[in-house]
């Protein structure tokens, strides 16, 4: 009796041990696009508290001042903004998210949207039934706009509520993976 309840015990603590060692074996890639480097820097911090590999998508001709000027409306970056077709060339990511589980996605927003780079990377990937969890940068709007419209754009995404991290820290980087994490914990 005592070594069939012994056989039990370490069947159960090598089950309850594989259990947690499959969620701690989540892959996780950092996806960002970067027109400014606001937005890799914070990529990077996140990388860096999670573990996870960094990949920046970065487009075939990179913007200059002059493209980003939100006031010009022939500027590059305001023509591909007034255009929802326009999808920038990018160049094709060193890391593909195939192989990840879970992909936090960084941009700026511009016109109170994701930029249509974000779209090109999106639509060059299979990554239906992905999690996707958004993170952007902005100097006056919030990320919740973008994020409704990534929802509706890509359906077959998970994505998880996103996070502005303007000015990120590795403290405020910190308390908000902290708190997405228990966010997303299943219920016990």
């Amino acid at each position: 009796m005592k070594t069939i309840l012994t056989t039990l015990l370490i069947a159960v603590a090598l089950g309850s041990s594989s259990c947690g060692s499959k969620k701690a074996e989540q892959k996780a890639l950092v996806v960002y696009f970067s027109a400014t480097g606001t937005t890799a820097a914070v990529a990077q911090l996140i990388s860096e508290q999670t573990g996870a590999d960094l990949c920046e998508i970065k487009p075939e001709t990179p913007y200059s001042a002059t493209d980003l000027d939100w006031r010009d409306k022939q500027s590059r970056s305001s023509v591909e903004m007034n255009d929802p077709a326009s999808r920038p060339a990018v160049l094709p990511v060193e890391k593909g998210p195939a192989a990840y589980d879970v992909i936090y996605l960084g941009y700026p927003i511009w016109w109170d949207s994701a930029p249509h780079a974000v779209d090109t990377f999106i639509e060059s990937h299979d990554l239906k039934g992905k999690r996707i969890i958004p993170f952007a940068t902005s100097g006056s709007s919030r990320i919740d706009n973008s994020v409704k419209q990534l929802r509706a754009s890509y359906p077959d995404i998970v994505w998880e509520e996103g996070e502005l991290l303007n000015g990120a820290t590795e403290q405020s980087v910190a308390e908000w993976l902290e708190s997405s994490k228990q966010k997303h914990q299943p219920n016990k």
